[in-house]
């Protein structure tokens, strides 16, 4: 089958390279509940593992077939950057509910291209490595929001494997590198407590490295390590085994990366707005094909709805949340004492669940999500206190007083955690509106047509009300 590149889909622009979307037009009015749910939906493919497996199977020693992968802005960031590398990448037909399989079939990696990495974490630290495996110059930048998101450990940990590297002293975007073909390997130090991202990308191209790697963390802590176990859990799978002697040490050998043929799992992540709906409106959602076990993050949802008085139950592939009445049919849940270290990227529904509670929360570990798609610490306060709430921020997270919310505009700042954090507030309190609903095309750009079709009883796209149990 002849390997061509893919039409990129077409996402909507945002980031600060974007117009801020003028508060009187084109925000999205965030459909308030009327009644409690009886949802069921699906949900594409794991963006974590997506682009994991896209970057292995580029450096696998065949080609690889990835079954029901996300197609969003994140990944097809990553498809076009592989592409340009010299990586084959062909949609072919799939069984999957969300687009086209994909068939990777590595090829040799040349530079002189320059790789647009958006505001994606992954493409900014997973590629670098991988491109300095590469023959030639190649280039990295996105979006202006993206040149804030932390990067020097990156930079320094390629310097200190012996890669050129030009980033004029920043330390972040946009920076450039020359790759010779091979990286010799052997034994590194890097501080990853801005982001489990520095160790996953090290590791995943670390196996081609003529030495192999003993990579080991010196910061004083490491946020969502669930992200690394899901990365030597792909590593496995295609043959290679990561020891873990002690905490904070990875020892990759040097060996062939196994072509795969995988199914992806849905974003469990993404999953949690949408299981906190019940919550908030009352009733149940149930998400199909929830893994029986996993390495993603979303997976503690099981376990932390029910800290705001959620039933959880497992029906085969199926989780339901029950919601009771929820906080729309007048009930009423404590505050939270929660360390999140272990999966910071289920903070914004978590934050906005507490904003309900009937006494104050309390949620650390969370320091990282500082250099996110943006600060969203600063972020959940401000939007959260402009409707009336009472959010303070600490060094390592947030408290929440929950007081009485009011409708108003809610700023996405350019990050999709944001928006849907915004959408699940407005379940119960009418009048928000968030003011870039196509942020969520970074991880799903379904978002608006599942909250306000499947959520909401198959309502049609833009409705405002539920459908009733």
């Amino acid at each position: 089958m002849a390997i061509s590149k893919i039409a990129q889909p077409e996402f909507s622009p945002y980031g600060d390279d974007a117009p801020v979307p003028d508060p009187t037009e084109g925000s999205w009015p965030a459909p308030v509940a009327t009644g409690p749910l009886a949802a069921s939906l699906q949900l594409p493919g794991s963006k974590s593992l997506t682009n994991r497996e896209l970057v292995l199977a580029a450096l696998a020693n065949g080609p690889s077939l990835l079954r029901s992968p996300l197609h969003s802005r994140d990944s097809a960031l990553m498809i076009q950057a592989l592409i340009q590398l010299g990586v084959g990448i062909e949609e072919v037909p799939g069984a999957g509910e969300f687009g086209p399989d994909l068939l990777v079939t590595p090829g040799e990696l040349s530079g002189g291209v320059s790789i647009d990495c958006g505001l994606a974490g992954t493409v900014m630290r997973f590629l670098p490595p991988l491109a300095a495996l590469a023959l030639g110059p190649v280039a990295f930048d996105g979006d202006e929001g993206a040149r804030r998101r932390p990067m020097r450990t990156v930079i320094d940990a390629l310097r200190a494997l012996g890669v050129d590297v030009n980033d004029d002293g920043r330390g972040a975007l946009p920076f450039s590198l020359y790759g010779t073909g091979s990286i010799e390997g052997g034994e590194l130090d890097i501080d990853a407590s801005a982001s489990s991202q520095f160790v996953s990308g090290l590791l995943l191209v670390a196996p081609r490295f003529t030495r192999g790697l003993t990579l080991r963390h010196t910061g004083s802590s490491l946020p969502s390590l669930p992200h690394i176990e899901m990365t030597i859990a792909a590593l496995a799978a295609r043959g290679v085994i990561v020891e873990n002697p002690e905490p904070g040490v990875w020892i990759v050998p040097s060996r062939e990366i196994e072509a795969l043929d995988v199914t992806l799992e849905p974003d469990l992540s993404n999953a949690a707005p949408f299981l906190a709906a019940a919550l908030v409106a009352g009733g149940t959602v149930s998400i199909e094909g929830w893994p029986a076990a996993t390495t993603q993050v979303g997976a503690h949802l099981e376990h932390l709805l029910p800290l705001f008085g959620a039933s959880v139950s497992r029906h085969g592939t199926t989780l339901t949340v029950d919601g009771g009445i929820g906080v729309r049919g007048g009930a009423s849940f404590p505050g939270i004492d929660l360390d999140l270290s272990m999966g910071g990227e289920l903070a914004p529904p978590l934050v906005a669940l507490a904003a309900f509670a009937s006494s104050p929360s309390r949620i650390t570990g969370i320091g990282h999500l500082r250099g996110h798609e943006t600060d969203r610490l600063a972020a959940l306060a401000a939007e959260i206190n402009a409707l009336g709430g009472s959010v303070s921020e600490l060094d390592d997270g947030l408290t929440i007083d929950p007081r009485p919310l009011h409708g108003g505009a809610w700023k996405s700042y350019e990050d999709h955690r944001m928006a849907t954090a915004g959408a699940l507030i407005g379940l119960a309190v009418a009048g928000v509106t968030v003011d870039d609903i196509s942020t969520t095309a970074k991880t799903l750009p379904q978002f608006p047509e599942l909250w306000s079709g499947p959520l909401l009883g198959n309502a049609p796209a833009g409705s405002a009300s539920l459908g009733l149990l």
